[in-house]
């Protein structure tokens, strides 16, 4: 098996995080339910997408499993050089309705924490809407400080 592959089952009572190595069906269908759970305005994600994004040296795939070994959650941490240092950034942490509230994403974050680190980065950023407010509960309790900042966003007219 695959090292980077999830087990099939988590330990006993707890939550598994592994990096996604290959994308397989049945990660596929888990972003087919989680990503709709994490925006409603975004589709659910290919599996074309999903293969460039394990695939890419600048961007580190998670699913965490539950107990019985289904995908419960995931998140994506992206890391990259600047002049200034190595960066790290997670995004789209997305834990299942019926899973929520049992450390899956506490797991999650604390794998990409990790993986940062090894990386090379000091600092690890990330945003979260005021309305998500267990996840920013969780974000205080794991030791992130809201910073004050202006962050923009341009939308940009792609073509086709």
């Amino acid at each position: 098996m695959d090292p980077a592959l999830p087990p099939r089952d988590a330990p006993p009572g707890g939550v598994d995080v592994r990096e996604v190595g290959e994308v397989t069906d049945e990660v596929v269908e888990a972003f087919g339910r989680l990503v709709p759970q994490l925006s409603s305005s975004s589709p659910p994600t290919s599996r074309d997408e999903l293969v460039a994004i394990a695939a890419s040296e600048a961007s580190v795939l998670f699913v965490a499993r539950g107990a019985d070994g289904t995908i419960v959650g995931s998140l994506t941490l992206a890391v990259f050089r600047i002049p200034t240092g190595v960066r790290a950034w997670i995004e789209d942490v997305v834990v299942d309705d019926g899973a929520r509230a049992a450390g899956v994403g506490q797991a999650l974050v604390r794998a990409a924490l990790d993986r940062a680190g090894a990386a090379g980065a000091r600092t690890v950023d990330l945003t979260s809407r005021p309305s998500r407010e267990a996840a920013n509960r969780l974000y205080l309790r794991m030791g992130f400080e809201a910073r004050t900042t202006n962050v923009y966003r341009k939308t940009l007219d792609l073509p086709g």
